[in-house]
């Protein structure tokens, strides 16, 4: 097991748990300071799902920073419990969900501001889950994508990249509906 450190809000410099699992890749420092500061600061009131939630740093970093709600989504039982432990070590009111990504997104009626797609590389799940996602985020939402290349894009029709960045072998994205200026 190893560790890693929040970055920004009330659990700023606190450190949590991450399952020693293969291909869990919690997303770096550099790379969640870009995010945070493409989405602001604060996240004062907003509604975010980490869907592939992993070490769920992006999920504890947006409640760090004010979120109102965020829901944790990941499949591993290993992971859900070393979730549920960080969220009790950080008394983070948080949801977590253990669960496929896929049923998750066809069931839910809930509504996010804020969907952070970062799933296992190599295995197809962008183009899975983006035609699932239009519905569970708000007219005035964005997607924040992480990949292990630039061609996700293409399987996010009507939406745009606002803002896109690489850091070693990550690709990252956040995207808004076209439609949006």
């Amino acid at each position: 097991m190893s560790r890693i450190r929040i970055i920004g809000g009330v659990w700023r410099s606190r450190l949590i748990d991450v399952a020693g699992l293969p291909g869990l890749r919690p997303t770096p420092d550099r790379v969640r300071e870009t995010l945070f500061n493409w989405l602001g600061q604060r996240l004062d009131g907003l509604a975010c799902l980490d869907l592939f939630a992993g070490s769920g740093i992006l999920g504890f970093e947006a409640a760090s920073r004010g979120a109102a709600a965020v829901t944790l989504l990941d499949i591993d039982p290993r992971v859900h419990a070393a979730l549920r432990r960080n969220a009790e070590a950080l008394s983070a009111a948080v949801e977590i969900v253990r669960g496929d990504a896929l049923k998750f997104l066809a069931a839910t009626s809930g509504r996010f501001d804020v969907v952070f797609v970062d799933p296992p590389y190599r295995q197809g799940w962008i183009g899975r889950v983006a035609p699932l996602l239009d519905r569970t985020i708000r007219p005035d939402g964005c997607i924040y994508a992480e990949a292990e290349a630039e061609a996700p894009l293409a399987s996010f029709p009507g939406w745009r990249a606002i803002k896109q960045g690489r850091a070693g072998q990550v690709h990252f994205h956040l995207m808004r509906r076209a439609e949006q200026s």
